[in-house]
């Protein structure tokens, strides 16, 4: 069974990496991408806050 701060750098490793296909889906105009990467975004946002990662530095979506 992973431990938690595995749990937490995979999780950290998976939110900026989608991020940045988000951001490259959005400058491409590709919205249906964007917004189905959209709920991975949210449910990972969740994980991290839920366990105490301060998303500022590395949020850059910010919805």
């Amino acid at each position: 069974m992973p431990s938690i701060s595995d749990i937490v750098k995979d999780s950290v490793v998976e939110f900026s990496r989608l991020q940045n296909w988000m951001v490259s889906a959005k400058e491409n105009s590709d919205m249906d991408t964007y917004k189905m990467m959209l709920d991975r975004y949210k449910e990972l946002k969740v994980i991290l806050t839920v366990a105490g990662v301060n998303l500022q530095e590395i949020d850059k979506i910010k919805e």
